[in-house]
């Protein structure tokens, strides 16, 4: 049943099942939904640059919100992020896999102009494998932050107050550089450190790489 008194602007990311399915979930339960879907690189689409309304909810969005959107949400804009509070930022799962984390989640969180520094409102943990790799931890990754969007949209719809965690963020969030160090290899890597970043980052296209005298090369380990 549509809540018809909650204005919506969901923000996500084009041709995504998951996103489509959070989308489909706010649709059937609030009748004023504005959504936009898009890739890295798009501009903000100006309805949403000229929302104004109840909630912004963010989910896999390629999209910085800018202040001046959070500042018109009346209730709340919040975003869901692929990752426990312990790895903010970019590459969250990778680094995550190259710290050999033993415990891993998805995050709510109030947004902030800057990203992944907001309030939390909750957090759901599961633990990470010896034998887990990308492919395996975003998958379990997609399906734990899933319900808990779920669970928090649901409150927003029967018209309850956002839960208040008293998680912190742990460190600042990673950045595109520090994410982007991560894929190469150097001769003078020890074999262990070699091993975690082949694990951290190696994922369909995605693979390390070595760089001998300006020039990268695709690493391949040895079988």
């Amino acid at each position: 049943m549509n809540n018809s008194d909650i204005s919506i602007l969901f923000l996500g990311k084009a041709d995504d099942a998951d996103c489509a399915r959070a989308l489909e979930f706010c649709r059937q339960r609030f009748a004023r939904v504005t959504f936009c879907l898009g890739r890295w690189g798009e501009a903000l689409p100006p309805e949403a640059r000229d929302w104004e309304g109840d909630y912004v909810i963010s989910y896999l969005s390629r999209w910085v919100v800018p202040e001046s959107l959070l500042k018109r949400a009346r209730r709340a804009a919040i975003n869901f992020h692929p990752a426990s509070p312990d790895y903010p930022g970019i590459g969250c799962n990778n680094f995550a896999l190259y710290e050999d984390a033993k415990e891993y989640g998805a995050t709510c969180h109030h947004m902030a102009s800057k990203v992944d520094t907001g309030t939390i409102i909750a957090v759901k943990r599961f633990p990470v494998y010896p034998e887990d790799n990308v492919d395996t931890l975003l998958k379990r990754t997609y399906e734990n932050q899933m319900e808990l969007f779920f669970e928090i949209t649901g409150l927003m719809a029967e018209g309850k107050e956002l839960p208040v965690s008293t998680e912190k963020w742990t460190r600042p969030p990673f950045t595109r550089v520090q994410f982007n160090e991560l894929f190469k290899v150097t001769p003078d890597m020890s074999a262990d450190e070699i091993a975690r970043r082949v694990r951290a980052v190696s994922y369909k296209t995605w693979q390390p790489y070595i760089e001998l005298k300006g020039f990268r090369f695709e690493y391949k380990p040895e079988e």
